[in-house]
């Protein structure tokens, strides 16, 4: 399938534009170009996020079109507007509070916590892509396309929310592939806004998309197997 050159243009600005920012957001507060374990966790990130724009502009053009627009001012409800901003300020204080904790030396982290971090990422990043994969209509933003449909398969068929486990699993491991410890406890902070916007996804697409309220149904656990 082609991707109309417009698309990918934007696509790629997009990433770049993130790589620059995400450079900002670890290397500032870390106050040093010498922050290996930073430079190291920006390239992992930025291979992935590249590599799965490029994955998708050519598998699935409308998915990456879909995935265009993020963020609070790309929401259409107002509550997810306000969850959104907070989400996007608790991303942000993981992020320095992690880096001002390595570059101050609060605390010490061992290669091993180092590289256990990275395979959260991995983990994570893995979890996402093959959600992407098997839901096509996995939007950025929390609303019903024209002829959406219920996806039961794959990560589906055990959780209502995977994208979202999955990127639980990445945030759990951007503090300790950032060499800190002081950064973990942002993580419920994320969680709680992770949670309210499932929920309220929830609402909305109970009213709005035909069959979701069997689903939920059919797939009682939101984020963990067995056990929400």
């Amino acid at each position: 399938m082609t991707t109309p050159q417009p698309l990918r243009s934007r696509a790629l600005r997009a990433n770049l534009k993130f790589a620059v920012a995400l450079a900002v957001l670890i290397l500032l507060p870390a106050w040093s170009l010498g922050y290996w374990q930073g430079w190291l966790l920006w390239l992992h990130v930025c291979i992935w996020c590249f590599g799965l724009t490029l994955y998708f502009l050519k598998r699935d053009p409308a998915l990456a079109e879909r995935r265009m627009e993020v963020g609070a001012k790309a929401e259409h409800l107002p509550s997810q507007k306000r969850i959104q901003v907070f989400n996007s300020v608790a991303i942000v204080t993981l992020f320095v509070v992690s880096a001002l904790d390595a570059g101050s030396r609060w605390s010490s982290m061992p290669l091993a916590g180092i590289m256990i971090g990275h395979g959260l990422v991995i983990l994570g990043f893995l979890i996402i892509a093959v959600t992407l994969r098997e839901n096509s209509f996995a939007a950025a933003t929390v609303t019903v396309a024209e002829g959406q449909r219920i996806v039961s398969t794959g990560p589906y068929a055990w959780i209502r929310h995977p994208m979202y486990a999955g990127a639980l699993i990445l945030c759990a491991g951007i503090p300790l592939a950032l060499g800190s410890w002081w950064g973990l406890v942002v993580l419920p902070l994320l969680l709680a806004g992770l949670v309210a916007r499932l929920i309220d996804e929830e609402r909305h697409l109970v009213a709005h998309l035909a069959g979701y309220a069997d689903y939920c149904r059919r797939v009682r656990h939101r984020l963990v197997p067995g056990l929400w």
